[in-house]
């Protein structure tokens, strides 16, 4: 798995109850209910996606990684949706991620206090502050701000950065000794704080009591009329206790998102990353600026990615698989040494050295067999195709059974449905269907059984039979000069007409058996 991968987390107790050393207990609370006006979207912010996740499932995976005993995500715009999300969340991680609504927007400050409202204790151990629309920031470095945290004996520990544009950041306010005084808004910033270049990433650690006590004495006199967070500092430091910043040298890591540009440079960036990791994992990828990976893709050793490849929902990759140019795949699994070459997939399973494609559409339920092959122009939906089978050109395959070593024969057509029910076609295996064949369900074709090209096949077929659907030819002498005279197709076939009267041996069309 790729460094970039927060890991599952940890269980702080066997009992999943906190631990039994106050001190040590660890409960998070991550900030996301704000509107994200800029976003201009009905969809909340935090449930806009990057790297197929929400934004707020990478906030919420992170903190879990480090282990914490209670996390809480602090919502209210659209606070159905993003509830609902959280649930799944909390499903996938096997753990509880409780919520509390800010109902009113009061600043920062408030919003924690809304979050510790859900804790067990809100007095205890450390608490870490988060928020949902940093998506970059990873397990490792809260873990780091924790165990700094922890090993300073801080009752605030900041997670700073040293920008070259502090723009509409929080400056940290440092004292001659280098010590942490506070922080100042952007708004509230005087023209010397203005220019300081270490900012506030809002994230921090927190003795719990600390925080609980300060929180209560924050006030609203400032720029904005919000309770800041970020008073906090102060009000700790005013009252003799430590606070600390612990710098983190990778800035993007901390840059949160507030407009869709934001997100689309931040994407760009985690997807540079991911694509990097798997690189030095084992996999090679001709151009890594054209491939878009989502984060919970996996890809074994000796996999190739081709230009213009996307990967996304959960899709498995197996070893030496080669996939693209120009491939979509989602919630995919292709098994070692196939290939699928310019292909759009989603919900299917790719057998054991299989090939797919050029041009083909595998649909939710597909499932190509081992050595298994599914052609230029090739549909299939719901289907199971057996081992060594082979589908090789314009064919749709709905709702159907293909045995093993069975050959479709091209422009096929499995006709599943009857405008009220699916129906499923059966093909046994080592069978050959012929050109421009429709399967007309529910219907069987038997073992080693052929069928005739141009045949429609309404009724079962048995093994080793041969079926032929189709009416006998006739040909109409002199319609063209009848019903189309004078057309070019006329002058032709007059032309061919003489030709084959004088010499039989140069008429292209006559039968010379």
């Amino acid at each position: 798995m790729p460094q970039g991968e927060n890991a599952r987390p940890a269980p702080r107790s066997t009992s999943g109850a906190a631990s039994s050393d106050p001190s040590a207990t660890i409960s998070t609370v991550v900030l996301a209910a704000g509107e994200g006006t800029r976003m201009r979207s009905a969809t909340p912010k935090v449930l806009h996606r990057l790297a197929g996740r929400p934004l707020v499932e990478h906030a919420v995976r992170a903190a879990a990684g480090t282990g914490t005993d209670e996390l809480v995500v602090v919502i209210g715009h659209g606070r159905d949706a993003v509830g609902e999300h959280l649930a799944e969340v909390a499903s996938d991680l096997g753990r509880p991620v409780l919520t509390a609504v800010q109902d009113q927007q009061l600043g920062t400050g408030h919003a924690v206090s809304c979050g510790l409202g859900a804790l067990a204790d809100p007095r205890r151990g450390t608490v870490l502050v988060s928020y949902g629309d940093v998506p970059l920031l990873d397990t490792a470095t809260l873990t780091g701000l924790l165990d700094e945290h922890r090993e300073r004996g801080n009752a605030v520990t900041v997670l700073s950065a040293v920008v070259e544009d502090p723009t509409g950041y929080g400056r940290l306010v440092r004292d001659e000794a280098g010590q942490v005084t506070g922080i100042v808004e952007q708004k509230d910033a005087t023209g010397a704080q203005a220019e300081i270049q270490e900012i506030n990433s809002g994230v921090y650690a927190f003795d719990a009591a600390v925080l609980s006590d300060a929180l209560e004495r924050l006030s609203t006199d400032n720029a904005q009329g919000e309770l800041y967070l970020t008073d906090v500092l102060a009000i700790a430091r005013a009252e003799g206790h430590a606070v600390g910043a612990l710098v983190c040298a990778d800035t993007w890591l901390v840059e949160g998102v507030n407009d869709r540009v934001q997100l689309a440079r931040l994407g760009a960036e985690l997807n540079r990353r991911l694509v990097l990791d798997w690189m030095r994992a084992g996999v090679t990828v001709t151009d890594p600026a054209s491939v878009w990976l989502d984060r919970d893709v996996i890809l074994d050793r000796d996999v190739t990615l081709e230009p213009g490849v996307q990967l996304r929902g959960g899709t498995t990759v197996g070893a030496g698989a080669l996939i693209g140019p120009d491939t979509t795949l989602t919630g995919c699994t292709v098994h070692p040494g196939a290939s699928v070459v310019r292909s759009h997939g989603e919900g299917a399973e790719v057998g054991p050295g299989a090939s797919v494609g050029p041009f083909a559409y595998l649909r939710p339920g597909a499932e190509l067999g081992e050595r298994g092959k599914v052609g230029t122009f090739v549909e299939v939906k719901n289907s199971r195709i057996g081992e060594g089978s082979k589908i090789p050109h314009l064919t749709y395959v709905g709702d159907a059974e293909i045995g093993e070593g069975s050959n479709i024969g091209a422009a096929t057509v499995f006709v599943n449905y009857d405008g009220v029910a699916k129906h499923r076609t059966v093909i046994g295996s080592h069978a050959r269907t012929g050109a421009d064949n429709m399967f007309v369900a529910p219907v069987r074709v038997g073992d080693g059984a052929y069928t005739a090209a141009g045949s429609v096949i309404t009724q079962d077929v048995p093994p080793g039979a041969m079926a032929v659907a189709r009416g006998r030819q006739r040909n109409i002498e002199g319609w063209v000069a009848r019903r189309r005279p004078d057309t070019a197709a006329d002058q032709a076939a007059q032309q061919a007409q003489e030709r084959s009267g004088s010499d039989l041996t140069t008429n292209p069309m006559s039968d010379t058996r």
